[in-house]
C-alpha cells in the first residue's frame, strides 16, 4: 500500500492500539472485556478498499526469452484454479508452480524505469493511430497484441495477519498477474471482473511489485474491445473472518405498501486455522441521491452465533422487514444500502455493504412487462462499453453522462451490448434511474471470430456466467440476464437451457434470455429455453411467434438498425450514402436486416404485448462502421457524379476503394454525443407529454434554390403546421401508425423554416431553422461548469461555429485549436465524423458540421478555475472557465 495510504490510516491505527489497551485494561481490572466502544471503534477500518489506480509502469510486447512460454492452451491451465470457485462442488486452489518465472519482466528487482509511466484505468489502443490498412470493423486503432503493466507498492507492517486481495474489475485479456516474482492468478475473459489473492506473496513491512501481463489478440472482437488494465483495480484489505467476494445476495420477497420484507444470504469465509464463531448484524439505511446514509437505519437484526470451521465458506440467511419501503423506478429510483457487520464476539471483523432497491417485476405472455404492479414498456437502446474520444478506458462522469442524455431522450433500459458491463455502469442506473439488462456474451462454442469467446467457451463459460451474476445480482436497475447475442446455436434448446440452468442457480428472480436474429428460434423449441423472448430485428414475426407461443412474453431484444450522420443530407430521398462515406440523416436508411425507427414503433404499438425494444444503439460506437465496414472491389452507388469518378478511377488504379470509416452510424447520439435528428423521433414517441417539436434538415442550401427539399418534422404533437418565411405551407396530422410529418415537397428558399405543434387542438410547441450568415466565431458551451478536483472528473465541453447572430452554421468545418491553463488538462477532442482519423488526444479538431468537443479533466488535489480557450483562423475566438473543486 502506498505512503499516502497508510499516512492517512496512521491516526485509525493508534486508535484502534488505544481501545485494544483500554480493553485489556479493564478486563484485567474488572473481570470482563469492555463493551460498547470497542465495536464502535474497529467499524470503519474492518474492510478497506483503495484505488489501485496510481502510478503503473507499461511496455508493449514481451521480452525476448519469453518464448512459447504463454501460449494460450497453457495459459487456460494455470488459471484454472481460479475458474473452480465458481464450479459447483468444487473449491478454488492456489495455483501450483509459478508460471512465468524465468521471464525478466515479473522479477521484483527488475529495471523498469524506463517504462512509461501511467495511472489506470487504460486503453492502449485508443492512443492510435488511426491507419486505414487496418480493419474498420474494429475501428483501424492497433487495440491487440502483447502488454506488461508493473507497480510498486508498499504494505504497512501493521496489516500482517490481513487478507489482501486484487481486485479488477476488467482488464483485455487472457489477464496474467505475479506479486513479488510469483504469479497469483488472472483470468481470460476482458470483460470480466475478478480477484486475485495476493495474502501469500506479500512483503509486509517494506516494498512490493505487481506485474501483469495481457495478451490481445488480433481477430478476437466483431467491434473495437479496446486493450489494457480499461476497468479499475482495487487494493482489498481484510481480516482472514471476512465475507466472501460478492458474498452477499439481497432478495425482497414480498412488498407492499406497509413493508417491505428483505431476505439476506451472506457468505462468510474463515481463513484462520482454527475454527470461528460468527454472527452477523444486518441494518438497512435509506440512501441520499448522492449515495450517502440518510439518519439511522430503519431496520436491524443479527444471527445467531455459528462456527466456520479453518478454510471453510458459510452461508449465513438472514431476514429483515423495512416499514412503507419507497419503491425503486426510472421515474423515483429509491435506494437503500445493506450494512454487514460480521463479529466475532463483540469485535467487528469485516463491514460490507450490499445496495437494495424495492421494486417487482413480472413478465406475462399477454400483459408485458409490470413494474411494480404496473405496465411499463422498455424504451432501451443497446450499448457497447467504448465511451467515443476516452475509448474503453472507464470513466465514471463519461457512463454518467451518457444515461442522462438518454434519459433526456426518454429512454428507461439499457442493454449491455454484448458483455458484461463496467460496474459503475450500474451503479449509476441504480442512481439516475435506468433498467438494465445485463448481457454476458457475443458468442458461445461456435465463435464469430478466430479468437473470440469461442475458444474460451467450453472451460470458461460457467465460471463468467456466475462471477456476472454474483457481481450484479443485488443491483434494483438489473431486471434481465442475457446470455447470449445472436448465437450460432439457437438451432435447438439444449446449450441454452444449460446456459439459463446456471444463471437460475445464482438468482432465480429474474428472467433469463437471449437476443435472438435466427426467424427459426422462435419456433423450433429454443424459444422455451429462455423465460422471455428476444428477437433481434423481427417486427414482422411479433404477432406469430405470440399466436403460436401464447406463453412465452416477447420485446425487440435490438431494433432499427438505422444509419445516419449528423448534420448530412443528401437528396433525393431515395438515396442515402454519398461521396464522403457518409449517411444522411433523414432517417429513412437502414442495412438489409433491419428497419426504420417508425417501423418499429407501429409494430410495438399493434401488438401491446411485445414488452418495448432496445435500439441499436443508444450511442455510435468505434468500430461496425456499417456499410462501410470494408475496402470494397464494388464501385459505391453515389449520387455525385464526379465523386462517382473519383472512387472508379481509384478502383481501377488500386484494385479497390479505400473506406476510411472507423466508426458506427447506427447511434441516435454520435460518437461525441452530440444529439443527431433520430434523438428527437425517440422523444417524441417516449416522451408524449413533453412539449416538443424538431424540423430537419438544416436551412443553409445555396445551391438548391427552387430545388425540391424535404422538409420532415418530428413532434409530441398530433398534428403540425410548417410556415416557411411566413407562408404557409400546409398542416397536417399524423395518421395511425404515422411517427412523424413529411413535407416532401418543400422547394428550398433562404430564411425561415417554422413549425407550430398541436396536441388535441390546442398549440403545443414549436420549432425553426434559419439560413445564417457566414462563420465569424466560436462559442463555448462546458455541460458542467462545477467539477471535482480529483484528477477523474471531466467537463464536456460543446464548441460552436457561429455566425454574428450566434446561430450554429451548420456546414462549418473550421479546425479549432485549444489552450488550457490552470489545475486541468485536456483529456480528448471528438467532432462526431465516423470517418475522421485526427487524432482524439490532440489539441485541436475541425468541426464537423458546426460541432466539436473538447473533453475536461481535472487535475488531482488541485482545486482552481481552468480556462479554456478555442481558436481558429478568420473566427472570433471563445473562452470559458470552469471550477475545479
Amino acid at each position: 500500500m502506498e505512503c499516502l495510504q497508510f499516512c492517512h490510516r496512521f491516526p485509525v491505527l493508534m486508535k484502534k492500539i488505544l481501545m485494544n489497551f483500554l480493553t485489556m485494561v479493564a478486563t484485567l481490572l474488572v473481570g470482563f472485556p469492555m463493551l460498547g466502544g470497542a465495536v464502535e471503534a474497529a467499524e470503519t477500518q474492518a474492510r478497506e478498499r483503495s484505488s489501485f489506480n496510481a502510478d503503473w509502469r507499461f511496455i508493449k510486447g514481451d521480452p525476448e526469452e519469453v518464448g512459447d512460454t504463454f501460449r494460450l492452451p497453457e495459459i487456460n491451465k494455470w488459471l484454472a484454479s481460479q475458474r473452480s470457485e465458481y464450479e459447483v462442488g468444487k473449491t478454488a486452489l492456489r495455483p501450483e508452480g509459478n508460471l512465468g518465472a524465468a521471464v525478466s519482466y515479473v522479477a521484483p528487482g527488475f529495471d523498469d524505469g524506463s517504462w512509461r509511466k501511467l495511472n489506470l484505468p487504460h486503453d492502449w489502443g485508443i492512443e492510435g493511430p488511426f491507419n486505414q490498412e487496418y480493419d474498420g470493423e474494429t475501428g483501424k486503432l492497433p487495440w491487440w497484441g502483447v502488454a506488461w503493466y508493473r507497480k510498486h507498492f508498499e504494505v504497512p507492517a501493521a496489516d500482517r495477519g490481513s487478507q489482501l486481495y486484487l481486485d479488477f474489475d476488467g482488464a483485455m485479456s487472457y489477464a496474467l498477474v505475479w506479486v513479488n516474482g510469483k504469479f497469483a492468478g488472472g483470468w481470460p475473459y476482458g470483460y470480466s471482473s475478478f480477484r486475485v489473492d495476493i495474502t501469500p506473496y506479500v512483503n509486509f513491512g517494506g516494498e512490493n511489485v505487481v506485474a501483469v501481463r495481457l495478451d490481445n489478440p488480433p481477430n478476437s472482437s466483431r467491434w473495437y474491445p479496446g486493450g489494457g488494465i480499461y476497468r479499475n483495480v482495487w487494493l482489498v484489505r481484510t481480516s482472514p473472518v471476512h465475507v466472501a467476494h460478492w458474498g452477499t445476495q439481497v432478495t425482497t420477497p414480498q412488498i407492499s405498501a406497509a413493508v417491505g420484507k428483505v431476505e439476506l444470504k451472506t457468505s462468510v469465509v474463515n481463513n484462520t486455522e482454527a475454527p470461528a464463531s460468527v454472527s452477523l448484524k444486518n441494518s438497512i439505511y435509506v440512501l441520499d441521491r448522492a449515495g450517502a446514509k440518510v439518519g439511522k437505519a430503519v431496520a436491524s437484526g443479527a444471527t445467531p452465533p455459528l462456527s466456520i470451521a479453518p478454510g471453510e465458506r458459510k452461508e449465513i440467511p438472514a431476514q429483515l422487514a423495512v416499514p412503507r419501503p419507497d419503491l425503486w423506478s426510472p421515474e423515483t429510483p429509491a435506494r437503500y444500502v445493506v450494512v454487514t457487520d460480521v463479529l466475532q464476539g463483540n469485535n467487528v471483523v469485516d463491514q460490507y455493504e450490499t445496495p437494495l432497491g424495492f421494486r417487482t417485476i413480472a413478465y406475462h405472455a399477454k400483459d408485458g412487462f409490470m413494474l411494480n404492479g404496473k405496465p411499463y414498456k422498455f424504451q432501451g437502446v443497446c450499448n457497447h462499453h467504448d465511451l467515443g474520444a476516452l475509448g474503453t478506458a472507464v470513466n465514471y462522469r463519461a457512463l454518467e453522462r451518457q444515461v442522462e442524455l438518454l434519459k433526456e431522450m426518454g429512454g428507461n433500459a439499457i442493454r449491455t451490448s454484448h458483455n458484461p458491463p463496467a460496474p459503475e455502469l450500474l451503479e449509476i442506473c441504480d442512481r439516475l434511474g435506468m433498467l438494465v439488462m445485463v448481457e454476458a456474451f457475443d458468442c458461445w462454442a461456435s465463435g464469430k471470430k478466430p479468437n473470440d469467446y469461442g475458444r474460451l467457451f467450453k472451460e470458461w463459460h460457467e465460471a463468467d456466467l456466475r462471477a456476472m451474476v454474483r457481481r450484479d445480482r443485488n443491483h434494483p436497475s438489473v431486471v434481465i440476464w442475457s446470455t447470449g447475442n445472436e448465437i450460432a446455436e439457437q438451432n435447438g434448446p439444449w446449450l441454452s437451457e444449460k446456459l439459463t440452468r446456471i444463471v437460475h442457480e445464482e438468482d432465480s428472480t429474474r428472467p433469463v434470455s437471449v437476443g435472438c436474429n435466427w426467424l427459426e428460434a422462435g419456433f423450433n423449441g429454443f424459444q422455451k429455453s429462455v423465460d422471455i423472448f428476444g428477437f433481434n430485428y423481427k417486427p414482422g414475426v411479433y404477432e406469430r411467434f405470440h399466436n403460436e407461443n401464447p406463453d412465452i412474453p416477447i420485446y425487440g431484444s435490438e431494433t432499427a438498425s438505422t444509419i445516419s450522420t449528423r448534420g448530412e443530407y443528401f437528396f433525393p430521398l431515395d438515396h442515402g450514402g454519398q461521396s464522403d462515406f457518409q449517411m444522411s440523416s433523414y432517417d429513412l436508411y437502414f442495412p438489409g436486416w433491419a428497419t426504420t425507427p417508425d417501423t418499429e414503433f407501429k409494430a410495438q404499438d399493434k401488438y401491446p404485448y411485445v414488452m418495448g425494444e432496445f435500439v441499436w444503439t443508444g450511442f455510435d460506437y468505434l468500430g461496425e462502421p456499417t456499410p462501410y465496414n470494408k475496402d470494397t472491389t464494388n464501385l459505391l452507388n453515389m449520387a455525385d457524379p464526379e465523386a462517382k469518378a473519383k472512387l472508379k478511377e481509384e478502383l481501377d488504379r488500386l484494385g479497390k476503394i479505400q473506406v476510411p470509416s472507423r466508426s458506427s452510424y447506427f447511434g441516435i447520439l454520435d460518437l461525441a454525443g452530440f444529439k443527431k435528428d433520430r434523438f428527437y423521433i425517440y422523444q417524441a414517441k417516449w416522451r408524449p407529454d413533453f412539449p416538443m417539436a424538431h424540423i430537419l434538415p438544416h436551412w443553409n442550401w445555396p445551391d438548391r434554390i427552387g430545388q425540391v427539399t424535404p422538409v420532415h418534422v418530428y413532434t409530441s404533437g398530433d398534428e403540425a403546421e410548417l410556415f416557411l418565411n411566413g407562408k404557409s405551407l400546409g398542416r397536417k396530422k399524423k395518421e395511425a401508425g404515422q411517427y412523424r410529418l413529411r413535407w416532401d415537397d418543400v422547394k428550398y428558399e433562404p430564411g425561415e423554416l417554422r413549425v407550430v405543434a398541436y396536441k388535441n387542438g390546442r398549440q403545443w410547441a414549436e420549432d425553426k431553422v434559419v439560413t445564417t450568415g457566414e462563420a465569424s466565431q466560436l462559442a463555448l458551451s462546458p455541460d458542467r461548469a462545477r467539477i471535482s478536483a480529483d484528477g477523474k472528473d471531466l467537463s464536456f465541453v460543446t464548441v460552436k461555429v457561429e455566425d454574428g447572430k450566434g446561430r450554429v452554421v451548420p456546414r462549418s468545418g473550421n479546425e479549432v485549436k485549444f489552450e488550457i491553463s490552470g489545475p486541468g488538462e485536456l483529456d480528448a477532442v471528438d467532432n462526431g465524423n465516423p470517418v475522421s482519423h485526427e487524432s482524439f488526444q490532440a489539441s485541436e479538431r475541425k468541426a464537423f458540421n458546426g460541432l466539436a468537443l473538447a473533453i475536461v479533466r481535472s487535475k488531482p488535489g488541485e482545486k482552481g478555475e481552468i480556462k479554456l480557450k478555442a481558436v481558429s483562423a478568420g473566427l472570433v475566438a471563445a473562452e470559458t472557465t470552469i471550477s475545479a473543486e
